[in-house]
């Protein structure tokens, strides 16, 4: 007799999601090296950018350790307190599609809106002469970057991870749900991440790396597309069970069998209109 292979769908499901994250991630690595649109400028608007370069507050490697990490490392601790392994695929699934996404649209509309940065007078004269059509004498690739203020990527990103994280707490300690009102401590755990996000945030704005308006753009884009995301996997917090993942909630179990001599049709009823009598 010929072997038969049951293909486990759910498996094969998971394989392709992680491959279709790599792919996004390639593509997010891809819009980082690209080069941004030359706005013109005009020289009675260069105040705008004249503010004092300064080195990041928050640095982007310790904003992507953050912004990263700080998801998986919950998602890790409610997993080895609850053991559910669905749980543990399903929230890394839903926050790595989130990061790449952000970024990819982040990168693009900095690239297509090219929008100079408060100290970009700086990095394109960095001797503080002006040249008279505007031609910066400065590091081509500093003053490339200068042009990356529109949105803010710090926020876009410390937004989107820390707002999942947050609203994967809310759905654990059930925040909004019966079980879990009244509760200030919880709430405050629960939203804690926000806090974070928002203090590295409006850092992009005190070290003069972004205007406010590319910090609003940036955070509302990362909170958004958190929100889109963790709800593709998460039901609504206000839901009984909104600790789980739609895998969780979904059962794949047989139907129950019935006498194999009753005649049944698609409602589980005799065809002479009796119920008919289930095995359990």
């Amino acid at each position: 007799m010929p072997c038969r292979y049951k293909i486990n769908r759910g498996a094969v499901s998971t394989v392709f999601e992680i491959f279709f994250r790599m792919v996004l991630i390639v593509v997010f690595l891809i819009t980082e090296e690209l080069k941004p649109f030359i706005r013109m400028i005009q020289p009675e608007e260069m105040w705008l950018y004249k503010n004092p370069v300064t080195e990041s507050y928050v640095t982007t490697s310790v904003m992507f350790c953050i912004s990263v990490f700080t998801p998986i490392i919950v998602i890790f601790i409610f997993f080895s307190l609850r053991g559910e392994r669905a749980d543990l695929i399903q929230a890394s699934l839903a926050v790595g599609l989130a990061l790449p996404i952000t970024g990819i649209i982040t990168n693009s509309i900095k690239n297509i809106y090219g929008r100079p940065r408060p100290d970009y007078f700086w990095r394109c004269f960095p001797d503080g002469k002006m040249t008279n059509d505007l031609h910066c004498t400065g590091d081509m690739d500093i003053v490339m970057e200068g042009r990356k203020s529109f949105p803010s990527g710090h926020s876009s990103f410390a937004f989107c991870g820390l707002t999942f994280t947050a609203l994967y707490i809310m759905g654990k300690l059930h925040v909004f749900e019966s079980q879990g009102r009244g509760s200030g401590l919880k709430l405050c755990v629960s939203i804690s991440p926000l806090f974070g996000a928002l203090m590295i945030a409006l850092s992009r704005t005190a070290d003069y790396h972004h205007h406010w308006q590319d910090v609003l753009v940036g955070s509302v884009l990362g909170l958004s597309i958190a929100f889109m995301c963790y709800r593709q996997y998460y039901p609504f917090l206000t839901h009984v069970s909104c600790d789980k993942p739609y895998a969780m909630l979904t059962p794949y179990s047989e139907l129950p069998r019935t006498e194999s001599k009753v005649d049944l049709n698609s409602y589980g009823h005799r065809k002479d209109g009796e119920t008919a009598i289930q095995m359990i």
